[in-house]
């Protein structure tokens, strides 16, 4: 479980990034955080962690005050995935990327190298396990960043805009992945202004705003709402409006397009 108590975060200049921020995020659930640039969404979830501390508030992370607990304490259980991956690789290797923090959580070396063939072969890395990570695309540097958070199998995992650089195979395939890790009681936390993405998982939507959360509701309420929509500048996601243009009153909401195929085909008589 994640609690934000009455949380504020100052930058050394003076600014305030997040201000009185209260979340409490229960174990399994599938969170998505979004607003605009400059809400405060990664600042929030860089609390989780314990990269960042609270100027003022109290933030814990399965009852331990991320105050009193160092990043690698917290990061044991607690994974994030950057928006930019080259804020986050460094080894030599692919393999020695994947390998890197389950060496320093003290695994065996056969758990080492099982970890990392199955995170190899999960990702689609194996032909670039000898590779510099400097050298891969854009998107397998964001799916080898992925591998290497994923191998040491954390109860949260974070991602900060997580489709930036990916194609339609590879938003499918995340989405899959993070279906599978919510069927196996993870929790996901997703920062992101991809709402095509979003959509589909259905989360709980936490809307930031000025550092503020705005609303906390599930996904359809939010979109539902004009004035958080406006205030929040969100862009509604396609299914959604839709909805909305194919049915004036006690219109579906579809939470993907074959949901909405089908609804679309059975009024058509199937054809």
């Amino acid at each position: 479980m994640i609690e934000f108590e009455s949380v504020t975060f100052r930058h050394p200049n003076g600014v305030v990034a997040l201000d009185d921020i209260n979340l409490r995020i229960e174990d399994g659930e599938t969170v998505a955080i979004v607003g605009e640039n400059g809400a405060g969404k990664t600042t929030l979830v860089k609390h989780i962690n314990g990269l960042l501390k609270p100027s003022s508030g109290i933030v814990k992370v399965f009852d331990i005050n991320t105050k009193k607990a160092s990043v690698a304490e917290l990061s044991r259980r607690v994974g994030i995935v950057f928006q930019n991956p080259d804020h986050q690789l460094f080894a030599e290797t692919v393999t020695d990327e994947i390998s890197f923090a389950l060496k320093n959580f003290g695994l065996s070396e056969h758990a080492v190298l099982k970890r990392v063939e199955w995170a190899l072969g999960f990702f689609g890395l194996e032909r670039y396990r000898s590779v510099s990570p400097m050298l891969l695309s854009g998107g397998e540097k964001k799916r080898l960043c992925l591998a290497s958070v994923l191998a040491w199998d954390p109860d949260v995992l974070i991602l900060d805009e997580p489709t930036v650089g990916q194609d339609f195979a590879q938003k499918e395939r995340l989405e899959q992945i993070v279906r599978m890790l919510v069927s196996q009681g993870k929790t996901v936390i997703i920062v992101s202004h991809d709402i095509e993405f979003i959509w589909p998982l259905q989360p709980r939507a936490v809307v930031m705003s000025k550092g503020r959360i705005l609303t906390d509701e599930a996904a359809s309420k939010v979109f539902s709402d004009d004035a958080i929509v406006s205030e929040a500048n969100l862009v509604r996601p396609q299914l959604f409006e839709l909805s909305n243009r194919l049915v004036a009153e006690n219109r579906p909401v579809f939470a993907n397009v074959y949901e909405a195929r089908q609804w679309i085909l059975e009024r058509a008589g199937g054809c």
